[in-house]
């Protein structure tokens, strides 16, 4: 039986951007366009083009250059904004318009200042001015997480039929949790009498860290496009990882009835140029491209992974980009790695006696040392 496509919409580039300190020139960005490209993602968000001429020129740049992705360029339900948009993106092969207005009780009254019915009415106006210019059109109720449910199936039953293919439903402030979140989305699709003229799609912020479980949860309930960025970047605590949320779906094809096109292999080179033109280091502990994920230290793990891998690896370090696991020697590991990473350099034993010698010897040196190298290990066994 065949599944579902899932659409990876990574939105690193505009919403990773929107980090504090993140910011990116449109150089940079078309190198990062380049390598997700390379990773067969299939929507990518380049900016939000009426910003600032920069922001205008690094879209431009990336949907002239970029042919294998849709390029998209988020907006506000403003009209300015979405000609703006329309223009960044007329040398794209396959251009996405973006746009966006709130829907929440709390945004139409505090920040838009208008009444329900004015805020349908405006996005309604938007998508179709949306759609006379590009025929991939989003439409975005932010902060859809607060949002009455009511409300929402009013107003995007009446933008699909204004044009809108892909509507999105963010957890614009991370509120959700998983089960309230996946009941949402299968309540528009269940509710709202032409939603199957549309893909559902999430978006979902970590300020509680739970974009990730959102995403899938939502996944599991209709939606089919997930937006997500490299490392997780994003507004405040960021969003779903990309690399977390493509794994899931390809680590556990038992529990998902999707299938992503992502090239997992080119996820960690990608992760690592992110982290060095935005200056945000990857954390150690980060799943899937941290430098710890595939790596073992406890004694108990190693000699596990050592006679089979899978007795504690989900997944093939190459499968995501890493050269290999890794077996790091501490005052945790056991004798197995020590004489396998010995083997490595060239070291065998003629009888258990050294083995144990030298494995008392290095015990010591570790519980003084935290980083043991390998001439620390090639100098005990010399002695």
């Amino acid at each position: 039986m065949s599944k579902d496509k899932l659409v990876i919409f990574d939105t690193t580039l505009r919403d990773g951007e929107q980090s504090p300190g993140a910011s990116m020139d449109k150089e940079e960005k078309l190198e990062i366009a380049q390598q997700l490209e390379k990773m067969r993602v299939d929507v990518i968000e380049a900016g939000f083009a009426v910003a600032s001429p920069g922001d205008f020129e690094a879209v431009k740049l990336v949907a002239d250059n970029i042919k294998d992705s849709t390029i998209c360029s988020l907006s506000r339900a403003v009209a300015k904004d979405i000609e703006v948009a329309g223009d960044a993106l007329k040398g794209a092969n396959s251009g996405r318009i973006h746009t966006f207005i709130a829907t929440s009780p709390l945004h139409m009254k505090y920040k838009l200042q208008m009444q329900p019915d004015e805020v349908i009415e405006q996005a309604v106006k938007s998508v179709s001015l949306a759609r006379s210019l590009c025929d991939d059109v989003e439409f975005s109720c932010e902060d859809a997480g607060r949002s009455e449910l009511d409300f929402m199936c009013r107003i995007i039953e009446q933008v699909i039929d204004a044009g809108a293919r892909t509507i999105n439903i963010p957890d614009t402030v991370g509120y959700n949790l998983p089960e309230q979140y996946a009941n949402t989305i299968q309540q528009l699709i269940e509710r709202i009498p032409n939603s199957d003229k549309a893909i559902f799609s999430v978006h979902c912020h970590n300020d509680l860290g739970l974009a990730v479980a959102n995403s899938l949860a939502a996944v599991q309930k209709g939606a089919r496009q997930v937006e997500c960025t490299i490392n997780g970047l994003g507004e405040r605590a960021g969003n779903a990882s990309l690399e977390e949320v493509v794994m899931a779906i390809k680590t556990r094809p038992d529990f998902f009835d999707v299938e992503v096109d992502i090239d997992t292999r080119h996820i960690v080179p990608t992760s690592q140029l992110v982290s060095k033109v935005t200056g945000f280091p990857v954390q150690p502990n980060k799943a899937i491209v941290g430098d710890n994920a595939f790596a073992h230290e406890s004694g108990i793990h190693q000699d596990g992974v050592l006679k089979h891998r899978e007795t504690y690896e989900i997944m093939k370090a190459e499968d995501v980009g890493w050269a290999n696991n890794r077996m790091v020697l501490g005052k945790h590991s056991g004798r197995n790695a020590f004489k396998s990473h010995l083997a490595e350099l060239g070291v065998q034993f003629e009888n258990n006696e050294d083995l144990k010698e030298a494995f008392v010897a290095f015990k010591k040196l570790a519980d003084e040392k935290h980083d043991i190298l390998d001439e620390d290990l090639l100098k005990i066994v010399n002695r």
